[in-house]
C-alpha cells in the first residue's frame, strides 16, 4: 500500500525541547553502541576463510550464485547479522532508557543501522559510520498505537503531549487528516540558530488531490502519452508529443555556492588561529599518534559554523522545492516516463587514472562530478518522478542502455555512432538538432521491450519534434546556459 507524509510544526515549551533533544542524544548513543557490537561481529566474520571464499567464488550468473548467496545468508545469521538479531541487541540496550526511548522507536533504530548494512552487503556501500554529537535528528515510531502517536492533535510520546499546529482551513491538510495513519517521525530542524521541532505523520494511502483555491481546479494532473527523459549530471533533456526542453537542474541552488566557499575559509583561518599547536609550519595537521585530536572552537568559529549550517539546509529546501516542481510538469506531459538510467555513484568518485593534456602538457585533474552532482541531486529527481507516477498506477521506465543506446543511434539510417562528449549537436545532412534533446526524443520512442528504438514512431513524430526543439532552442539563445547545453 502506498504512503504519504504531511509535515506539522510541533508547539514546543522549553522543558519539551530539552527533553526532545535529551532523547535525539540517547536515540543517537544507542545507535552508536549498536554499530560497535554489529562492527565486532562483522569483522570477526570477514576475517574467517569460509566467508572470503565464498565471497570471492560469486559470479554475475544469479542461478549459480543461488547456492552461494544462501550460504553467505546463512553465515551471516550465526555471527548475528541480520536485522532480527539487530533488534535482540538493541532491546538490551534499550531497557536503561525506557524512560525516555520506548521500544519500538529503539528498533527503528536498530532497522535504520540494519539498512547500511543492507547496503554494505547487497549495494553500493562502503563503510559503516558512526553518528556525530548533534547528528540524528530524527526518530520514528512503527505504529500510532504505542510509542510515538498522534492523537487529538497531540504528540504522545513517553510522559510527553506537545501541541500540533494544524490548519483545517488548508484544504489537503483537512483531507490528509481525514486517512489513516500508519506511524510518526519526529524531526528536528536547525532554522535562523535554533532548533525547530515537526511531525511528520505518514498516512495510508494516496495523497489527497490538491485543489486551487482561487479557481477550484485540480492541480498537476497526470498527463496523457509518452514522455523521454536525458538526464546528465546537471542538466535534463525532456520530449515529449507537446512540449521539448532542456533544463538546468536546481539552477537556484547554485547562488549559495559563493556563500559556502567564503564561509569556509572563514572558518579555516579561525581553526588555524585557534588551534595553532595542532598545525605543522607547512600548515598540514600535526599527526598525535593514537591520540585523536582535540580542536578548540572559538565564538567566531561557532558562529560562522551555524551560517553554513542554514546555508545547507536552505540548498536543501530549495533543490527538494524545484526536483518537485519540476516533477510534477514532467507527469503532466504523459503518463509513460521512460528514462536512461545512469550510475551516479561511479561519476561521484574521482579517476583512478593519471593521464597528461595533449594541448597543454600537464596533467589532468582526477575530480569528475561530484561537487555537480552533490548540488544538483539528479537521482532524487527520478526517485521523485517515480513516487508521484506510483499514485496514478503507473512507473518510471528504464531503458536497457546496453542495447539501445540513445546517444549513438540514428533513426534516419538505423545505425550506431559513437561520438565524443564535445559533440553537443547532431547533423542529419543539414538538420541541426542539440544532442541532449534527441537523446530524449529516441528514449521517448522507445519499443515495449525498453531495448530497442521504434523506427515508424520516430519518423511520425520527427516533424513535430523538430517544431518544439527550434522553439526551445531561440528560448535559449541569447540567455546564460551550461556550456553542455551549447547553446
Amino acid at each position: 500500500m502506498a504512503n504519504f507524509v504531511v509535515q506539522f510544526p510541533l508547539k514546543t515549551e522549553k522543558y519539551q525541547e530539552d527533553m526532545l533533544d535529551k532523547r535525539f542524544e540517547i536515540g543517537r548513543k544507542i545507535y552508536n553502541s549498536l554499530v560497535n557490537v554489529t562492527q565486532k561481529r562483522y569483522k570477526e566474520m570477514t576475517k574467517t576463510k569460509k566467508y572470503r571464499n565464498l565471497i570471492s567464488s560469486l559470479s554475475n550468473d544469479k542461478k549459480k550464485d543461488k547456492d552461494i548467496w544462501k550460504q553467505i545468508n546463512e553465515m551471516r545469521k550465526q555471527y548475528g547479522m541480520s536485522e532480527y538479531s539487530f533488534h535482540e541487541d538493541v532491546k538490551k540496550m534499550q531497557k536503561h532508557f525506557k524512560d525516555n526511548i520506548d521500544s519500538f522507536t529503539a528498533q527503528k533504530i536498530a532497522t535504520t543501522l540494519w539498512k547500511s548494512y543492507d547496503k554494505l552487503f547487497f549495494g553500493n556501500g562502503d563503510k559503516i559510520h558512526y553518528k556525530k554529537y548533534d547528528s540524528l535528528n530524527s526518530l520514528e515510531g512503527k505504529s500510532n498505537n504505542t510509542g510515538i502517536r498522534f492523537k487529538d492533535d497531540y504528540l504522545i510520546w513517553n510522559g510527553l503531549n506537545i501541541p500540533v499546529l494544524i490548519d483545517y482551513d488548508n484544504y489537503y491538510e483537512y483531507q490528509a487528516m481525514q486517512c489513516d495513519i500508519s506511524y510518526c517521525r519526529i524531526l528536528r530542524k536547525f532554522i535562523h540558530n535554533k532548533n525547530h521541532y515537526y511531525i511528520q505523520i505518514v498516512f495510508k494511502g494516496n495523497p489527497p488531490v490538491k485543489v486551487n483555491t482561487d479557481t477550484g481546479e485540480i492541480k498537476h494532473t497526470i498527463g496523457y502519452g509518452d514522455v523521454g527523459l536525458d538526464i546528465g549530471t546537471s542538466t535534463v533533456a525532456i520530449s515529449s508529443e507537446s512540449d521539448v526542453k532542456i533544463l538546468e537542474l536546481a539552477d537556484k541552488v547554485q547562488n549559495i555556492e559563493n556563500q559556502k566557499r567564503l564561509l569556509l575559509r572563514k572558518m579555516d583561518r579561525s581553526k588555524r588561529a585557534t588551534n595553532p599547536n595542532n598545525f605543522n609550519e607547512d600548515g598540514t595537521i600535526k599527526k598525535q599518534g593514537n591520540k585523536k585530536v582535540t580542536w578548540n572552537k572559538s565564538n567566531h568559529y561557532i558562529k560562522y559554523q551555524n551560517q553554513l549550517k542554514e546555508l545547507y539546509r536552505k540548498q536543501a529546501d530549495i533543490r527538494k522545492y524545484q526536483h518537485e516542481c519540476l516533477a510534477n510538469y514532467i507527469i503532466s506531459l504523459g503518463n509513460n516516463v521512460f528514462i536512461e538510467p545512469m550510475n551516479f555513484s561511479g561519476l561521484q568518485k574521482r579517476s583512478t587514472k593519471t593521464e597528461i593534456s595533449e594541448k597543454t602538457g600537464k596533467f589532468k585533474k582526477k575530480k569528475r562530478f561530484g561537487k555537480s552532482l552533490a548540488n544538483r541531486a539528479p537521482a532524487m529527481l527520478t526517485t521523485i518522478i517515480d513516487r508521484k507516477l506510483k499514485y496514478f498506477d503507473t512507473m518510471l521506465f528504464e531503458i536497457n542502455t546496453y542495447k539501445a543506446k540513445a546517444s549513438q543511434f540514428n533513426h534516419f539510417d538505423g545505425t550506431y555512432n559513437k561520438k565524443s562528449l564535445s559533440q553537443r549537436w547532431k547533423d542529419f545532412d543539414g538538420i541541426k538538432i542539440q544532442r541532449d534533446m534527441y537523446s530524449a526524443f529516441l528514449i521517448m520512442n522507445i519499443n515495449n521491450d525498453l531495448e530497442s528504438f521504434d523506427i515508424d514512431k520516430c519518423n511520425n513524430r520527427f516533424d513535430n519534434f523538430k517544431k518544439l526543439h527550434d522553439i526551445e532552442v531561440n528560448r535559449l539563445r541569447g540567455c546564460k546556459n551550461l556550456s553542455s547545453i551549447a547553446i
